[in-house]
């Protein structure tokens, strides 16, 4: 059974979901070849990932996230992505079988697949946001809340591989430039939705 503390978790990954599904809504089929804040993806790429992403987060919530990406499913991308984004949370908002997940062999708690899965969504939905040039405004608050997760999560053996250098660090900045920036992301403050 997944442990009370749980709760925020899967409170945090209702908003990141909340968030990117707003960023995904003015996704059109020209956008597709666009480059995204991730330096070397097209969005194409970049909606793939975020597919493989929804799958293993769901499985996570059952014990276990494989590592090799599932078949896709039928129909549109971003009606697949909305599907999957609620089947996510669904998973998520039940009892888990333990309290840990195991990641390509290593076991993890679920709190922290969780958060990472918040994360992963929303960071990724303010790449579909930028890309776009339509999306929302990342929330203060999502990214004051992510954060943290952000700093426990990703280690400097990431840079260079799961995400790009990381931007100085300007205590006055705001939190959702700080997030963004953490993660690789080149941000105007004053510039940081699309």
């Amino acid at each position: 059974m997944r442990p009370a503390t749980d709760r925020s978790g899967v409170e945090l990954l209702e908003r990141a979901l909340g968030y990117t599904r707003g960023a995904l809504q003015p996704v059109r089929p020209a956008h597709l070849t666009r480059p995204t804040p991730c330096t070397g993806w097209s969005l194409d790429a970049l909606l793939d990932h975020m597919d493989d992403a929804l799958d293993a987060f769901t499985d996570g919530a059952e014990g276990l996230i494989a590592v090799e990406p599932g078949p896709r499913p039928l129909g549109t991308r971003v009606e697949t992505l909305q599907v999957k984004a609620c089947a996510l949370l669904g998973a998520w908002s039940l009892p888990t079988t333990g309290p840990t997940v195991v990641v390509g062999g290593a076991s993890l708690p679920t709190a922290v697949v969780v958060r990472a899965a918040a994360l992963e969504i929303t960071v990724h939905g303010w790449d579909v946001a930028r890309t776009t040039g339509r999306g929302p405004l990342l929330p203060a608050a999502l990214a004051a809340d992510l954060l943290p997760v952000a700093h426990a999560l990703v280690d400097p053996l990431d840079r260079g591989t799961r995400f790009a250098p990381a931007y100085a660090d300007d205590a006055a900045a705001p939190p959702e430039a700080r997030l963004l920036g953490f993660l690789g992301r080149s941000v105007d403050p004053r510039r940081l939705s699309a």
